[in-house]
């Protein structure tokens, strides 16, 4: 068995995302317990790649893809696909907090413009391209929440962040084929890149 690090993580590095609007019945399958929250009658996904560095606990390559679900006033989503390139993060992922990690193959450029690709060994999952505009010069905090389901039960984990956001433009292709296909053929909507953040995952 994989060690790793009780809770909570505290990671550091550098976040591109993008949002985008899904019909209810094109998404992919939620813990049971959770609605969607829906808007004109679409939900509402997240999608981003993150490239976790020192100072953080753990460095690695991520890419997933977050439902926007109801809980009260608190911004909540439930991560339904998701891949790592770190065994660690894997196991922790799963085992603290009931996230679905699997293992894929990534290629990050860091630049002005940030170029992303992950794979399987089955396939290609998908590649993006993001440009940063204007941004702020400061870091607010943020704070939301993620629901999965965990030994047959729902678990709610608090996240606590920070970061320099940037408005981005962002170009993505997807594999109709893939774990993500669900979003091929849809237009992004607002992406944005979060430089140098810092994170708190878990109590």
């Amino acid at each position: 068995m994989t060690a790793y690090p009780p809770e909570p993580w505290n990671l550091a590095g550098q976040a591109y995302a993008t949002t985008w609007r899904v019909p209810v019945d094109a998404l992919p399958a939620l813990p049971s317990g959770l609605d969607p929250v829906v808007l004109a009658g679409q939900a509402i996904v997240v999608t981003a790649w993150l490239d976790y560095q020192p100072p953080g606990q753990l460095s690695y390559h991520e890419l997933l893809a977050t439902v926007a679900v109801r809980n009260g006033t608190r911004a909540t989503g439930s991560i339904t696909d998701i891949w790592v390139d770190s065994e660690v993060s894997l196991a922790g992922g799963r085992g603290l907090w009931g996230i679905p990690k699997d293992l894929a193959a990534f290629d990050f450029t860091h630049g002005r413009t940030f170029t992303a690709s992950a794979s399987l060994a089955g396939g290609w999952i998908a590649t993006a391209a993001f440009t940063r505009r204007a941004g702020l010069p400061f870091a607010p905090p943020a704070a939301f929440s993620i629901a999965q389901e965990l030994s047959g039960a729902l678990k709610y984990t608090p996240v606590r962040s920070a970061a320099r956001p940037h408005l981005a433009s962002a170009s993505w292709n997807l594999n109709p084929d893939g774990p993500l296909g669900f979003l091929d053929g849809r237009r992004p909507g607002p992406s944005v890149a979060l430089a140098d953040f810092r994170l708190t995952f878990g109590e």
